[in-house]
């Protein structure tokens, strides 16, 4: 599991958050080994190889206006409806916001549902978890990637199967009741160095520190009568395998990327990372893009950030079609709640909705080329079809192969649902 970090955003309730572009070590100072022995020591009936497919999740972080994006009100009053204008994609009978030309050219590629029902919560944990940050307090959910990560622990030993391009230590990054062996791995800074050999230590001299550290776990054996270390020594093994192959720090390099491609993702590079690192194994990657907590200067901020989001979910969709990943992925696209219908009289604004709010998903084997759901003439309460988010969380699962009502036994021993909501959006299946 891999963490990015970023710049610091400020919500309107005065919390730091930070975006993407951090690569560090495991969290909570673990190394490598470490983490492979937490995930081994834990029951091994609660693990089931999975399909390998993959998902992209990737998280707006504020709360994006679905009132400006998939779910304009064209006929509203003029304080409902905004300043931007809805544009045809080509799908008949569906429409998105002027500033995302490229989906609307792509639509048959997409699908976005506009009648999902949040909670109130400036947090990641409801789309991530499926539950509120406040019955997380208690019960310890465990984030999408998290539960991926449990349900890949014997897959491949070069790729870990969670990536987050987020920052760490928010709800929709942890573990809960699996465990800190499932916690994202970071690596950059120091733990970047985990990645690649150390300044002058070639492959023979890495081989002479496996028998170093083999002369050292069989003098810690002869002490220990239990043989505890004895099952130790794989884990060692493995973080070497992870360390020598690359394939993780490769992906990560985009200087291997063609220079036509690193330029069509000027500025979204973060979008190429999750597509190199799905390419090489990795099993959920979950990335965050801009500051989207608008209560002053809605629209002005919104001219800014959509086309970006826009050529990074276009590049990232069409490229993904191109390499024949379509259906092996699964792409999901939002934030923890809309908008206010209403703009805010003194500062152009939006403030939080939690009634309803849009997504945009692609992929996954999933129905695509529609809008499913609507909002009210207004944009207020759903109108039609209305979904919780866990309903797009356990299509999402079941995308990937993984029924939502799988058990973990959590720290008390009690088997846990990943989902106890576990009905699904059926337009999309």
């Amino acid at each position: 599991m891999l963490t990015f970090w970023g710049e610091r955003q400020r919500y309107c309730d005065n919390i730091n958050r930070r975006n993407f572009l951090q690569l560090g070590a495991f969290g909570a100072g673990l190394t490598l080994a470490d983490v492979l022995r937490l995930k081994a020591a834990q029951d091994p009936s609660a693990t089931k190889s999975t399909p390998q497919k993959a998902a992209i999740m990737i998280y707006l972080p504020g709360g994006p206006s679905h009132m400006d994006m998939y779910d304009l009100k064209p006929e509203a009053p003029m304080e409902f409806r905004g300043e931007f204008k809805p544009i045809r994609t080509n799908v008949p009978g569906v429409q998105i916001c002027e500033h995302m030309p490229l989906q609307a050219r792509m639509w048959d590629k997409l699908a976005c549902v506009r009648s999902l029902i949040s909670t109130e919560e400036h947090s990641d944990s409801l789309v991530s978890t499926g539950y509120s940050e406040s019955t997380n307090r208690i019960a310890s959910h465990p984030a999408f990637g998290s539960v991926i990560s449990k349900l890949r622990s014997d897959g491949n030993n070069d790729v870990p199967p969670f990536v987050s391009l987020r920052g760490g230590g928010s709800p929709g990054t942890e573990p809960g009741y699996l465990g800190v062996g499932h916690r994202p791995f970071t690596p950059s800074g120091a733990g970047m160095e985990n990645l690649r050999l150390a300044n002058g230590v070639n492959v023979n001299r890495m081989d002479d520190r496996k028998d170093l550290l083999g002369k050292f776990d069989t003098a810690r054996r002869e002490i220990d009568a239990t043989g505890t270390m004895k099952g130790m020594d794989s884990f060692a093994g493995r973080a070497f395998d992870m360390i020598s192959s690359g394939i993780v720090r490769k992906a990560l390099d985009l200087k291997n990327e063609d220079p036509k491609t690193r330029d069509r993702y000027k500025g979204v590079e973060q979008f190429l990372t999750a597509r190199r690192l799905v390419e090489a194994g990795v099993g959920c990657v979950t990335l965050s893009y801009g500051g989207w907590d608008t209560h002053t200067s809605n629209f002005k901020e919104l001219k800014r950030m959509l086309p970006e989001l826009d050529r990074g979910i276009a590049n990232l969709i069409n490229d993904l079609h191109d390499r024949g990943m379509q259906d092996d992925v699964v792409t999901v696209v939002w934030g923890e709640f809309g908008r206010t219908p209403k703009i805010n009289n003194s500062d152009a604004g939006r403030d939080h909705w939690a009634p309803v709010m849009s997504a945009m998903i692609a992929g996954g084997g999933l129905k695509m080329g529609q809008a499913i759901g609507s909002s009210s003439a207004k944009g207020e309460y759903p109108k039609e079809r209305p979904y919780k988010v866990p309903h797009l969380l356990s299509t999402i699962y079941g995308a990937m192969g993984i029924d939502a009502g799988y058990t973990f036994p959590n720290g008390a021993g009690r088997p846990m649902y990943i989902l106890d909501d576990r009905n699904k959006v059926e337009e999309l299946i």
